[in-house]
């Protein structure tokens, strides 16, 4: 090779061009990689978004279809016609309920769930291995 010295040792245009073609390559991959984590990440917003919105319902359906009739219930069997007291009880219920669900859909949701973590390591070692590189 023209690049190639006479010790055996590659050359500077040989060194140049290895780097530039494994730049290009590690370029390649952070993108590829970047790409499956922001896939990663929508998926993510997309089940906490459902998780929300199950609780949500949940919670409207659970309150406005299944809490009149063990108001009732409870009012009329356990608590000798107290029914604000089974009304109470039951809201109570149901309310930890639905918030339980609104808090899990939040947490999938927080902003420490939206970072790519690793393509930003990656990206860091890559950088810190061009330096090496290029000394």
């Amino acid at each position: 090779m023209a690049d190639d010295r006479r010790d055996g040792a590659p050359g500077i245009g040989t060194l140049l061009r290895d780097l530039a073609e494994g730049s290009g390559e590690l370029v390649r991959h952070e993108v590829r990689l970047a790409r499956i984590e922001a896939m990663e990440l929508v998926r993510g917003i997309g089940v906490g978004t459902a998780s929300v919105a199950a609780g949500g319902v949940l919670g409207l359906l659970g309150a406005l279809s299944l809490l009149a009739g063990v108001i009732l219930l409870i009012g009329d069997q356990w608590l000798h016609d107290d029914y604000w007291l089974a009304a109470l009880i039951v809201t109570l219920i149901a309310g930890g309920v639905a918030a339980f669900y609104a808090w899990r859909g939040k947490q999938r949701l927080s902003p420490a769930q939206l970072v790519p973590n690793q393509t930003v390591e990656t990206l860091k070692e890559d950088v810190e291995w061009l330096r090496r590189q290029r000394t």
